[in-house]
């Protein structure tokens, strides 16, 4: 569940910094030349570079899934656990009108399990070993279910649009700071000076945190539809029996390898979070979404 955010997020940061590199490379930030700042062609910059970052994190979206967590795709499966997850995801996803995604396993001591892709005729579904090992048959598949819903729902695209506004406002937000402190603070009439690269990249990081609370904040929201809609699909207690298990597993803790440690604040959780740990939180906490869940129809 959390590995799509996570993936999502580090890409386009990536991509972000990539796309400002060749820039300043390239010399387009030169028209904030001495004549001041022209906030047209800085805002068509902006919002090429923000949309551009978040498209191609998208795009390559199901590739890194495959590439950074080895996912082990389930083109003919062998053995009952392959053949279960696969007719599972089918019959979710004809039930949930979308095509076939692709099903995978990935080898990792943490219950957890994810989709993304770039449309919902393009995407993943993948399993840890780790979830097939810790809980039932039937939780299995509510948590299938929810993974279906993401992609239903176009959760993936939606996620990429608000992100790619947010870019835009990070990059025209960052450069309009690295101009004023060039001209200001740091007296410069150059068209560009250090100032300016300085404002540029120390404003940036903190507009990025920013922008990613409000990007998390649409992740949280777009947890509960997905739950609601995994159990309108396959049945509320087989949601509600997964979830209860999740706050098992997190309650005695799991055995974390590197890679799932590297992702700790990122993780689902149980319990009430506060704080700054609250707003760059993925997930509602586990028992929020129990409650909204018991609270359906």
């Amino acid at each position: 569940m959390i590995k799509r955010m996570f993936l999502f997020l580090a890409t386009n940061i990536a991509v972000l910094l990539v796309l400002s590199f060749a820039v300043r490379l390239l010399g387009v930030d030169r028209f904030l030349g001495g004549s001041g700042i022209q906030l047209m062609p800085l805002l068509v910059l902006a919002s090429i570079m923000g949309f551009a970052g978040s498209f191609i994190s998208l795009a390559i979206s199901k590739w890194m899934a495959k590439s950074a967590y080895g996912i082990q795709v389930i083109e003919n499966p062998s053995g009952a656990t392959e053949q279960w997850l696969y007719n599972t995801v089918q019959q979710q996803s004809k039930l949930a009108n979308i095509p076939m995604p692709e099903v995978g396993i990935y080898d990792s001591p943490e219950a957890n399990a994810f989709a993304t892709g770039p449309s919902r005729k393009n995407s993943i579904v993948a399993v840890s070993t780790g979830l097939l090992q810790q809980m039932s048959r039937t939780q299995v598949e509510g948590v299938l279910a929810h993974e279906v819903s993401h992609i239903a729902n176009g959760d993936m695209v939606t996620m990429t649009l608000i992100q790619g506004i947010v870019n835009t406002f990070v990059i025209f937000l960052s450069r309009l700071v690295g101009y004023f402190l060039d001209r200001v603070v740091f007296k410069n009439e150059e068209r560009i000076g250090m100032g300016y690269y300085l404002g540029v990249m120390i404003s940036q990081v903190v507009f990025g945190i920013l922008a990613s609370i409000v990007v998390l904040s649409f992740s949280r929201k777009r947890e509960f539809a997905a739950d609601a809609d995994a159990a309108r699909l396959w049945g509320k207690s087989s949601m509600i029996e997964a979830l209860e298990q999740l706050v098992r597993i997190t309650s005695r803790g799991t055995v974390l390898d590197d890679r799932s440690k590297a992702l700790a604040s990122f993780k689902i959780h149980h319990g009430q979070r506060r704080g700054l740990a609250a707003l760059l939180a993925s997930h509602p906490p586990l028992e929020d979404r129990i409650e909204a869940l018991r609270r359906l129809p």
